[in-house]
């Protein structure tokens, strides 16, 4: 079943989903490609406002042209994204489809000719210098510990947490914290963003 495009509006910018007013840059546009590709997918509403406002795109082919100059040249691995066209009150919106990728990590280039990764941190794309993939299976013994219930209801309430935050939070070393936050990391539960340091873990 299609969603309504106001339905899709009214879930808010997070991880999975973003609002564009323009695209300014085929630069900018490709970070968010890419940290959609690395983390869980997701959805970009272009000619929408940051306040939800539907302003709708002046040139679609425009847009479209700064998009394919993002997948086309600036990212690594190219990445498959699908897009279609949503009509409201004579204004047209764009709706980009982007999948989590089998093959990330995906880099973007930016406009020094750097290549960096990106993740989604919430309703931001963030840089990270590595991505840890998920190698294991989730350890669900591990999940039911104090310790780590702890941390999620933590995240679930702020944006990230860094590992000597951790060791004050549940009253463990600072060298304990990282490995557990780390092997969180390497089983997908959670996102590691070291840019800047110190390093940042984050619900994925």
């Amino acid at each position: 079943m299609t969603v309504q495009l106001n339905d899709l509006i009214a879930r808010g910018e997070g991880t999975q989903l973003e609002f564009k007013r323009t695209l300014s840059t085929p630069y900018r546009i490709a970070r968010t490609l890419t940290a959609f590709s690395n983390t869980s997918g997701g959805t970009l509403l272009i000619g929408v406002a940051d306040d939800s406002k539907i302003l709708g795109v002046e040139s679609e082919y425009q847009e479209m042209q700064t998009i394919e100059r993002a997948t086309d040249f600036l990212i690594e691995p190219p990445i498959t994204i699908s897009y279609e066209t949503r009509k409201q009150d004579g204004k047209t919106v764009l709706i980009l489809t982007i999948s989590e990728s089998d093959e990330k990590p995906h880099t973007a280039l930016n406009e020094r000719g750097d290549r960096t990764i990106y993740v989604r941190q919430r309703d931001k794309s963030v840089p990270t210098t590595r991505l840890m993939l998920d190698l294991h299976t989730v350890d669900n013994q591990l999940l039911q510990t104090p310790m780590v219930k702890n941390l999620l209801a933590f995240l679930r309430k702020n944006d990230s947490i860094t590992a000597d935050r951790m060791a004050k939070l549940v009253n463990i070393s600072a060298y304990r914290a990282t490995k557990l936050l780390r092997e969180l990391t390497t089983q997908g539960i959670l996102l590691m963003v070291d840019k800047p340091r110190p390093a940042r873990y984050s619900l994925k």
